[in-house]
């Protein structure tokens, strides 16, 4: 291999490594993203099902008055 070969193909390699840590850092990036999503969910789910209960018995007490 010639040198100005061999500094082309050192230069290329150089080029995917910068890359490649870019992508490591994106990954985390978009890991610790992902999980703030998660938890948020997670919570949402839960105040849904709250919600739900709380209209569900509203629902069960309204339904106890037509009956008196």
């Amino acid at each position: 291999m010639e040198a100005s070969q061999i500094k082309v193909f050192s230069s290329k390699v150089e080029e995917l490594l910068a890359y490649c840590q870019k992508l490591e850092t994106d990954n985390v990036a978009l890991k610790t993203t992902q999980d703030e999503w998660q938890s948020e969910r997670t919570k949402l789910l839960q105040k849904n099902d709250l919600a739900k209960n709380k209209i569900e018995s509203m629902i069960g007490r309204l339904k106890a008055l037509e009956q008196n």
